[in-house]
């Protein structure tokens, strides 16, 4: 029951292997490259959902498909949230769970469990989209890049195609963000849009005309993973990440690295929502550690801005329910940008935590 077809357009095999697909009550889905047929990712889910409902005669009965129905899977580190979106962009339902640790396997099962959930809940099924740590090796297309590093060298997206009988879109989950917010969010109507979510990691997307940018090694937009620009002595060679270097702009600006550097300056342990409020309140050292997050942060930024000039920057994460740092990292942008006027603007996600998995279900 499966066949890999490598044709021409005019193949005749062509159309006898859509017949058979067709008397199996399937929809073949076909994309052409040039003057040859290309095994593109749905293509190969056809074939390999034909040759399932083949090999498996009694299906759990599904509810209707609905193509108005948008679902949208953030998968994170600790949690996993899922949203359901109309036609218009209103939520039918969104709602968080813990995610299973370790386990990928178990990831996946959740995964499946959760969508199965919503689509009981309401009444039919719809087109599912995933926000990521990480991406898809466009060479192995395996999971790559990722900081759940339980994901790294699997095939999440087949897997969970297999898990859900259907097609599933996966992007990284800044992508996701930034997809969300350029839309129908705070950069709705901008051409080209930058969004960063700093937590636990630092990543980064690209929106051009309410298009993901992704780039042929799907890493459009990885600015943490890049030198912290204009370093100062006291910076270098910078602290270790997890990507095998050292002085990544995620070391400095992510949550965990602002909480360290706070330690590391003399002061006992506090969580980076601790230390902003410190710092509200007029302690020096809480102070001095945000003023430095600010100078890191407007420097990586402006190293963006010189490469890529973004009508505008959003910061997602929880670094950026910091209100300051919306005035004072663009003050410090002169000097740093190489242009005379900087009309670049830094803000906030207009639909807070909940743009990732709003970007995700907007895949479809």
């Amino acid at each position: 029951h499966r066949q890999i077809l490598w044709t021409d357009p005019e193949d005749t095999k062509l159309d006898e292997w859509a017949n058979q697909v067709e008397q199996s009550s399937l929809t073949i889905v076909t994309t052409y490259s040039g003057a040859r047929l290309q095994p593109e990712p749905h293509f190969r889910y056809v074939e390999r959902y034909w040759q399932s409902k083949l090999s498996k005669p009694s299906q759990k009965p599904r509810p209707r498909q609905d193509a108005s129905v948008r679902i949208g899977i953030d998968l994170g580190g600790t949690k996993i949230e899922i949203v359901a979106l109309d036609d218009a962009g209103k939520e039918l339902l969104r709602h968080r769970v813990t995610a299973p640790g370790e386990s990928y396997q178990a990831t996946v099962e959740r995964i499946g469990e959760l969508v199965e959930e919503a689509e009981t809940q309401l009444g039919m099924t719809g087109s599912v989209g995933v926000g990521m740590p990480g991406a898809i090796s466009p060479a192995t297309g395996l999971i790559k890049n990722a900081n759940s590093t339980n994901l790294i060298g699997h095939r999440l997206d087949k897997d969970l195609e297999a898990r859900l009988r259907r097609p599933v879109r996966l992007q990284n989950d800044a992508n996701c963000f930034v997809l969300s917010e350029a839309v129908d969010g705070s950069a709705a109507g901008s051409e080209v849009v930058f969004g960063v979510i700093v937590g636990t990691g630092t990543g980064g997307g690209i929106v051009v005309n309410q298009q993901v940018l992704s780039g042929p090694n799907a890493i459009a937009g990885e600015w943490g993973h890049n030198p912290l620009p204009w370093p100062q002595p006291d910076e270098l060679p910078g602290p270790e990440c997890y990507c095998g270097r050292r002085g990544c702009v995620e070391t400095f600006l992510s949550g965990p690295a602002f909480e360290r550097d706070f330690v590391e300056t003399g002061n006992a342990p506090l969580t980076a929502p601790e230390i902003v409020q410190l710092a509200a309140c007029g302690n020096a050292n809480a102070d001095a550690c945000l003023t430095r997050y600010e100078h890191r942060m407007a420097r990586s930024l402006a190293f963006v801005i010189n490469i890529l000039d973004p009508d505008c920057i959003v910061l997602g994460g929880g670094m950026s329910n910091v209100d300051r740092l919306y005035a004072n990292v663009p003050e410090l942008w002169p000097g740093l940008v190489f242009s005379d006027t900087i009309r670049t603007r830094l803000i906030a996600p207009a639909h807070g935590d909940a743009s990732g998995v709003r970007g995700a279900a907007l895949l479809w």
